[in-house]
C-alpha cells in the first residue's frame, strides 16, 4: 500500500527522516549556561532540603530547558515570561508564608486582596484564562483556515501560546499553594485527575504548536485545540460539579519521586495519540471532498499522513517509556512490578495498538483513511484506559475514580 502520486501534490514528500537540527550557537550556550546556573541558585537555597533524585530533576529540567531552546528558540520566550510572572507570584506567596504554611482561609482572603492575584496569578485564575484563551483557539482557527486569512491562523497560535504561558503560571502557583494550606500537603501539582486534565491539555497544545512550527502550517490548528477543547469541557465541569479543583492531601502511592517523571512521559505519549487522531479526522474530511486539489485548505494528504506518522511514533516512544517507570513506580509502592491491574492492563491493550499499528506501516507499508481510522479508533481505546478504566473499573489505581 505505497503512497499515491496524488499525495505528493503541493511540493510535500513524505519521509521518515528527521530534518537535521539547527547548528548549536552562542546564544543556545549561553542560555543552556544560564538555565544551568538558575538550578544551580534553586540548589544552593534549597539544596539542604532536596533528596538525590530531587538534585537531578532539578538539573535535569535545566539541561532539558536548554535543548529545547535550542532546537525551539521560541520556548525561551514562553520560559522568560512563566519565570517572570510566576517569580512574582511566589515572591508575593513566600511573603505570606514565610514561616510555613497559613491554612485555606488566609491564602484564600490573600488571594482576593490584590487584583493580580484575584484576576490572574492564583491557580485557579490563570488555569481559568487557560481554557479561555484555548476555547477561543478553536473557531478562530476554524475560521483563518476557511478565509484563508495567514492573520487569523497566526492570532490562532498566539491564543494557544497565551494559554501555555497561563497554564504553566497555574502551575507554579498551585505547587506553592499546596504548601501554604499544609505543609504535608504539597506536592506537584501532576497528581489528580483534574490536574492530570490540565497536563493532557498544555502538552498537547505545546506539541501541537511545535509540529506547527515543523510544518510552516496553521490550518490544522482547529482540529488539534478540539481535542483539546472537549479535554477542557470534562474539566469545567468535573470542576463545578465535584470541586476537583480544591487542593487536598495525596494517598500514600502518590507521594513518590516516580509521580514526577512517570505523569509528563505519559501524557506526552496521550498527546501524541491525540494528534494523530485529530490530524486523522482531517485526512479523512479532505479525502472525502476530494483529496488534494488547487483550492485546498487544509495541508496536503501527504503531510497529514507525515504528521500522523510522527506524532504516533513520538506518543508511543513516550507511552513505552511512561510504562516502563509506571511498574517500577509499582514495585516500589506494592510490592510487585505487574498486577494485571485494570489501569495496567489497559495501559497494555493502548501500547499494543499502537505498537501494531507501526508495525502495519513501517513493515508492510499501509498508508492513507485505514490508518487515520485507526487513529481515530486508537483515540477511543486511549481515553477509556486514560478516563474510563477510572469511571467503571476498580483496582489498585481506585484513588483516581471519579
Amino acid at each position: 500500500m505505497s503512497v499515491p502520486q496524488e499525495q505528493m501534490a503541493g511540493g510535500f514528500r513524505p519521509t521518515t527522516e528527521l530534518p537535521a537540527p539547527r547548528r548549536i550557537g552562542l546564544i543556545d550556550v549561553l542560555w543552556t549556561l544560564a538555565m544551568l546556573a538558575i538550578a544551580g541558585i534553586g540548589y544552593g537555597k534549597y539544596g539542604a532540603a532536596l533528596d538525590y533524585y530531587t538534585t537531578v530533576t532539578l538539573f535535569g529540567t535545566a539541561l532539558g530547558l536548554g535543548f529545547l531552546g535550542w532546537i525551539w528558540p521560541a520556548t525561551r520566550w514562553l520560559t522568560a515570561v512563566v519565570a517572570v510572572a510566576s517569580t512574582y507570584a511566589l515572591w508575593q506567596y513566600n511573603i505570606l508564608g514565610a514561616d510555613g504554611a497559613v491554612g485555606r482561609d488566609a491564602l484564600a482572603q490573600f488571594q482576593e486582596s490584590g487584583f493580580l492575584f484575584k484576576f490572574l496569578l492564583s491557580s485557579q485564575a490563570a488555569t481559568m484564562w487557560m481554557v479561555a484563551l484555548f476555547f477561543f483557539s478553536i473557531p478562530t482557527y476554524f475560521f483563518g483556515m476557511a478565509t484563508r486569512s495567514e492573520f487569523t491562523l497566526k492570532v490562532g497560535s498566539a491564543l494557544v501560546w497565551s494559554g501555555v504561558t497561563m497554564a504553566f503560571i497555574g502551575f507554579f502557583s498551585r505547587w506553592r499553594e499546596s504548601y501554604l494550606i499544609n505543609l504535608d500537603y504539597g506536592y506537584i501539582p501532576v497528581s489528580n485527575l483534574y490536574e492530570v486534565f490540565i497536563v493532557f491539555a498544555v502538552i498537547t497544545a505545546m506539541m501541537y504548536l511545535y509540529y506547527e512550527k515543523q510544518y510552516n502550517n496553521r490550518s490544522l490548528g482547529g482540529f488539534v485545540m478540539l481535542v483539546v477543547g472537549v479535554a477542557l469541557g470534562f474539566l469545567m465541569w468535573y470542576q463545578f460539579t465535584r470541586d476537583a479543583h480544591v487542593i487536598e492531601p495525596l494517598v500514600p502511592a502518590l507521594k513518590s519521586w516516580w509521580m514526577k517523571i512517570h505523569v509528563p512521559a505519559n501524557f506526552i505519549g496521550y498527546g501524541g495519540f491525540a494528534i494523530a487522531a485529530m490530524v486523522g479526522m482531517a485526512y479523512l474530511i479532505k479525502s472525502k471532498l476530494g483529496g488534494d486539489g488547487p483550492n485546498d485548505r487544509l495541508p496536503s494528504l501527504a503531510m497529514m499522513e507525515d504528521i500522523q506518522y510522527k506524532a504516533v511514533a513520538l506518543g508511543f516512544a513516550f507511552f513505552t517509556i511512561a510504562t516502563i517507570l509506571g511498574a517500577m513506580w509499582a514495585a516500589e509502592a506494592w510490592g510487585g512490578y505487574w498486577s494485571w491491574d485494570p489501569k495496567e492492563t489497559w495501559a497494555l491493550i493502548v501500547w499494543l495498538n499502537y505498537a501494531a499499528w507501526l508495525h502495519m506501516r513501517l513493515t508492510k507499508g499501509w498508508r492513507g483513511p485505514v490508518m487515520a481510522w485507526w487513529n481515530l479508533g486508537g483515540l477511543v481505546i486511549t481515553t477509556f484506559a486514560f478516563l474510563g478504566v477510572n469511571m467503571f473499573l476498580t483496582g489498585l489505581h481506585s484513588y483516581g475514580e471519579l
